[in-house]
């Protein structure tokens, strides 16, 4: 009973081992790097050669009691203008976060102490993320051969060599 629970252990192993993971990642990004979130920064210029995904993370820091981060529409931003907000992100502690949950843009300002006057306003453009990338094609014909078997090649060698090696360890445990 025992040989066969490790058996099927071995499987199940074998099938996991075997099986592509595709890892999607949510970024945190610390908004102006090492400046943080302060005024006589260009947060544009910060945020031009960055991709915002869904799920990524904003995390602003910065004096707190001093400074907020509002979410506000374009015209809104343009102008500097927290009285209508869309969101009030702050919480009072000078670290704040932004969870970019759906894919549009955020116009987020400082709406206190003439930050936004003084460059605090960022926008962001959240998209969907990037489809995996495709694996090249193989040119060794010895290569393409063994990835002709698709799926099997995946799945079967790893349970052969977790077969193999359970019987060694058998043979091994009945030797002793």
């Amino acid at each position: 009973m025992a040989r066969l629970a490790l058996m099927a252990a071995a499987v199940v192993l074998a099938f996991l081992a075997a099986a592509p993971v595709t890892e999607v990642a949510a970024k945190r990004w610390i908004v102006g790097d090492n400046k943080f979130w302060n005024p006589n920064i260009n947060y544009t210029i910060w945020a031009q050669d960055k991709h915002f995904y869904l799920d990524d993370w904003l995390y602003f820091v910065y004096e707190r009691n001093q400074y907020n981060v509002i979410e506000v529409n374009e015209t809104n931003y343009i102008s500097c203008n927290a009285d209508n907000p869309i969101a009030n992100w702050s919480r009072g502690s000078g670290r704040d976060v932004v969870h970019l949950n759906v894919t549009r843009h955020y116009y987020l300002i400082s709406g206190s102490g003439g930050g936004c006057y003084g460059g605090m306003k960022l926008d962001v453009l959240v998209e969907k993320p990037p489809p995996p990338p495709i694996a090249a094609p193989i040119k060794n014909s010895a290569a393409r051969a063994f990835s002709d078997f698709g799926f099997a090649h995946q799945f079967f060698i790893p349970v052969a060599v977790f077969t193999v090696i359970g019987t060694m360890w058998d043979a091994v445990l009945r030797f002793c």
